[in-house]
């Protein structure tokens, strides 16, 4: 038995969550090294605080996803679980940015690195269940949309969370400086603002999206599989079988995801440090000055543009898809990134980094929508959840390797010339869109 094909609405409604999870994101993605380093961390120390993040999302969304599959509340078994994780992340949200109040007691560099951690722990575990509830409601025909729908939510999100803090300052006027190893109270406002928008588009999900029972999956599946048997393995062994028997598909996918996520990272951890240093002309220790905090806006508005433009490429997904084949379509985006991504070294003038990142957003458009796609017709409904969590395994482990040697890299190789860093991201883009050509994608009409 096929799922019903939803209309276009109700998949919007089911993704629209995802606008305020990433709309917090981005806040973290663009500020969390601007926050470090005004809370003294080093160029080269950045990459191991932001270690937290990966190793906290290895950690929970295999135990996310393996409990989701096995939940069924009032709310459903997915929305109980991205509802409370975007209530935890906009507390992060809220006291990162104020964590020198905290200062008397722990060193704010601490409290800071602390609230990064509890912000992507929160993150991942309202991101994986909307993963799976995509998976879930929609069949073959439609996944591809889904996933691109939920890729323009994400965009949109980000656009705002990443130009808030510039928005903010030159705009309503509000202060963009502030005293040594303080925060600035326009990103102070942009992450209270950040949380209000992720509660209130978590909360309209809710109540605007049902889930099928375990009856109907049941029945769209054919399982023969009986529930009692799923309920009663315990967890580590759960997650281990299912990591040891993941589809073909998953671990093909495997490299493509390390080299997509390897380079996201550096990006994300020195993209700061690198426009600083390579386009205002700043030293590697001059992390006060109002110049300083001038890059880190301008950080924020360029990721905003990579996040918009992903937002219209996300629309074409689809269309492209259909033409050239799934795996064709995120090997040209990938490449597209790459090139966007090395031009940067190239580039002096920090208007010219908006060419830059258009490269940029056609991969990350694809990168948060063509691999699910591609994955979710090789895994069994039942297992949704815990396949996706374990599927996050090939982000956070890539993560957590730049975040180990990144750092180190830059330091000792790059001689702190953080820009480098960010040509290998690119290089790393160029290997993943090779990689993806010998995929397996089994739905894909066009595949061959």
């Amino acid at each position: 038995m096929k799922k019903p094909l939803l209309s276009f609405w109700d998949i919007w409604n089911m993704s629209f969550g995802f606008l305020g999870i990433q709309f917090g994101f981005a806040l973290q993605n663009a500020n969390a090294s601007r926050i470090l380093q005004s809370f003294g961390a080093d160029t080269h120390q950045l990459s191991w605080f932001w270690l937290v993040a990966p190793i906290t999302g290895m950690i929970i969304q295999p135990i996310i996803g393996h409990y989701s599959d096995r939940t069924w509340t009032k709310l459903g078994r997915r929305r109980p679980y991205f509802l409370g994780g975007a209530i935890a992340a906009s507390i992060g949200l809220i006291l990162m940015p104020n964590s020198g109040m905290l200062a008397a007691f722990i060193p704010a560099l601490w409290v800071g690195a602390g609230m990064l951690m509890i912000m992507d722990a929160s993150f991942n575990i309202a991101m994986e269940p909307f993963r799976a509830l995509v998976a879930d409601k929609l069949n073959t025909e439609q996944r591809t949309l889904g996933f691109s729908v939920q890729t323009v939510l994400i965009g949109v999100g980000a656009v705002i969370g990443s130009w808030l803090p510039y928005i903010l300052a030159e705009w309503f006027g509000v202060a963009k400086d502030a005293a040594d190893g303080a925060i600035p109270m326009n990103v102070i406002w942009s992450f209270v603002i950040g949380a209000i928008i992720l509660i209130s588009t978590i909360i309209w999900t809710v109540a605007k999206t049902s889930e099928y029972s375990p009856e109907e999956v049941a029945q769209f599946d054919d399982a023969e599989e009986e529930e009692e048997e799923i309920e009663s393995k315990p967890l580590v062994r759960a997650i281990i079988e299912d990591f040891g028997t993941m589809p073909k598909t998953m671990r093909q996918l495997g490299l493509v995801q390390f080299c997509s996520w390897f380079a996201l990272f550096g990006m994300w951890v020195f993209a700061t440090p690198a426009i600083a240093q390579h386009i205002f002309g700043l030293a590697p220790d001059d992390t006060s000055s109002t110049t300083f905090q001038d890059a880190g806006n301008w950080v924020g508005i360029i990721f905003g543009v990579y996040n918009l433009v992903s937002a219209f490429y996300a629309f074409m997904l689809p269309t492209i898809a259909g033409k050239l084949g799934r795996k064709k379509t995120h090997s040209v985006s990938l490449i597209a990134g790459a090139v966007g991504l090395i031009s940067i070294y190239f580039i002096s003038n920090q208007y010219v980094l908006i060419l830059s990142m258009v490269g940029v957003g056609i991969a990350w458009a694809s990168i948060l929508a063509m691999p699910y796609a591609i994955l979710a017709g090789s895994i069994p409904a039942k297992k949704m959840g815990i396949y996706m969590g374990i599927f996050n395994f090939f982000i956070t482990f890539p993560q957590i390797v730049n975040g180990v040697f990144g750092g180190l890299i830059v330091k000792y190789l790059y001689n702190d010339q953080a820009v480098l860093a960010l040509v290998t991201s690119g290089v790393f883009l160029l290997i993943g869109a090779i990689a993806v050509l010998y995929v397996e994608d089994k739905d894909d009409v066009v595949a061959t």
